[in-house]
């Protein structure tokens, strides 16, 4: 767990603005009991995780594709082509949701803004180190047009059918 008391409660404050400017629709869904807290999701999202990432095209239309995520500092981070129709359309609207679902298991649904990492930000080389010890590459060496991006979320729920069943790995 790379994430500081800080932004766990940090996170914890966004979980709970999240969940009560949310529909009753959804509340009725996400109850108190199966309603994931800021240490419980720290806990469980750890490694990557596959992610549906959904942009919005100049028309308006929206599009959903995956990409590698991981959960650090309590914020999603993923790389991808910079050629990649989800990293043009960031580049010019950066509002997106990422939704992680296991089954019945776990749901994490976050709306937000991405920002592009470059290798000057001050949390790049911590982003890189943990990228290249996951994958035992930097993503940068997979394309001459790799990008860093991180979401930098406004909105986020988490949610477990069964919370006494996670197991965290």
């Amino acid at each position: 767990m790379r994430d500081t008391p800080e932004e766990v409660r940090e996170l914890q404050a966004l979980l709970d603005r999240s969940i009560g400017r949310s529909t009753q629709h959804l509340r009725n869904i996400i109850t108190d009991e199966r309603r994931l807290d800021a240490e419980e999701l720290v806990r469980e999202l750890t490694g990557m995780r596959t992610l549906s990432l959904a942009t919005v095209t100049l028309k308006g239309e929206p599009r959903i594709s995956a990409v590698d995520g991981h959960f650090l500092h309590a914020r999603w981070v993923f790389t991808t082509a910079g050629s990649a129709a989800k990293a043009r359309h960031l580049k010019v609207r950066p509002a997106a949701s990422i939704s992680y679902v296991d089954g019945e298991r776990i749901g994490v649904f976050s709306h937000g803004e991405v920002e592009f990492l470059t290798p000057v930000h001050p949390d790049f080389d911590e982003i890189e180190a943990h990228l290249v010890a996951h994958y035992g590459s930097s993503p940068s060496s997979w394309a001459d047009d790799i990008v860093y991006a991180r979401l930098q979320p406004a909105w986020m729920v988490g949610y477990a059918f069964d919370k006494a069943a996670l197991q965290t790995k």
